[in-house]
């Protein structure tokens, strides 16, 4: 089974916004998010967080996941 890691923390910098300013913005609680941006590597990922967390970045979902391991 492979892992992934989002790319949260990177886009969120790149924008000079906290994750509660991602968090906010993306209308997904804070824990979600924070729980995502500081995992090295996750099994599973909430679909509905990844739609809404690329949408709030205006990127591809594609952009925001990064395999770490297949």
């Amino acid at each position: 089974m492979g892992l992934v890691r989002l790319r949260i923390r990177e886009f969120a910098a790149k924008r000079n916004w906290t994750l509660k300013e991602v968090s906010d913005r993306s209308s997904f609680p804070y824990s979600t998010v924070k729980t995502y941006a500081v995992s090295s590597g996750m099994a599973m990922a909430d679909v509905t967080a990844l739609y809404k967390l690329a949408k709030t970045f205006d990127v591809l979902i594609e952009d925001l996941v990064e395999i770490v391991k297949e």
